[in-house]
């Protein structure tokens, strides 16, 4: 994960090469963007300066191999982007990407709500954890989990399955 601002995350997976360089390339951007013109770009903005990025790259001869999630709180409210290594672009509810999507996207759309606490998506992340942990053949002890609001980006540290949640 990749802090761009006080509030706007961006979470890579992909070719580890690819993942470093090009999110370093991202939020490095980002930064100069805001210090030339003083204010910070919106998750939106900043979503699409990374999808362009990643069409350029596209048609030329440094494809990046990455995929990636963009989390961001604005005076519009919060928003969440999936963009994958083709230059997709979608605003999502929710999102997971990785080799554990496959596991857990299904949990996210059965049991996400739009107003959830933070207790509840923590408890829904367990359930992912706790999926994974059962289904997934490499053996990952613990996910770190961050929350962006409208405070900026709080640290909400590991997540563990809790075993009265599995599904």
């Amino acid at each position: 994960m990749f802090k761009l601002s006080d509030r706007l995350l961006m979470a890579v997976a992909g070719e580890p090469g690819d993942t470093v360089q090009f999110a370093e390339y991202i939020a490095k951007n980002i930064q100069l963007y805001k210090m030339r013109n003083g204010y910070e770009l919106s998750p939106y903005a900043a979503a699409n300066f990374t999808r362009r990025n990643l069409a350029d790259a596209l048609r030329s001869y440094e494809r990046k191999f990455v995929n990636l999630l963009i989390a961001g709180v604005d005076a519009e409210g919060p928003s969440l982007y999936f963009l994958d290594y083709l230059a997709s672009l979608v605003k999502m509810p929710f999102a997971v990407h990785g080799y554990g999507a496959m596991f857990t996207l299904s949990i996210m759309d059965k049991y996400y709500q739009k107003d959830m606490t933070r207790e509840e998506a923590i408890g829904l992340l367990q359930k992912c954890v706790a999926e994974i942990q059962k289904r997934f053949l490499v053996d990952i002890p613990q996910f770190r989990a961050r929350f962006v609001s409208k405070d900026g980006i709080v640290d909400a540290g590991f997540i563990k399955p809790n075993p009265s949640v599995v599904s």
